[in-house]
């Protein structure tokens, strides 16, 4: 079964679009593990709203576009990594290794883990 794990952060906490040396070796260290361990199938950090972003809201039959940054977000999506795992709880499992990635930096860190609708079964 798939997963998906989105991290979300705060663009205004410092460090927190701007990852350390040592976090991006971190980070290297545990995809590469994810790789190995055959569970990752994608993933892909993204950048702060103030380049190049727009939110699309479609509300009442009226859609509107507003392009970022978006300053009344304090927690955006700021990366994702789709999982082929076992179960939820291994979703569960890599998430918390990943969250403390950011831990280390004294970064304050939400992921949610949800599981991809496969469709009927």
């Amino acid at each position: 079964m798939r997963y998906m794990l989105m991290h979300k952060l705060d663009e205004n906490q410092p460090g927190a679009f701007d990852p350390s040396p040592q976090f991006l070796e971190r980070l290297g260290a545990f995809m590469g593990e994810a790789i190995q361990a055959g569970v990752l199938l994608s993933g892909e950090g993204l950048e702060k709203s103030s380049k190049e972003s727009a939110r699309i809201t479609a509300e009442k039959g009226k859609t509107t576009i507003i392009d970022g940054p978006f300053t009344e977000t304090k927690e955006l999506i700021a990366g994702f990594a789709l999982m082929e795992v076992r179960s939820k709880d291994e979703a569960v499992e890599w998430g918390k290794r990943f969250a403390d990635l950011f831990i280390a930096d004294g970064i304050d860190v939400e992921i949610d883990v949800r599981r991809v609708n496969e469709g009927p079964a």
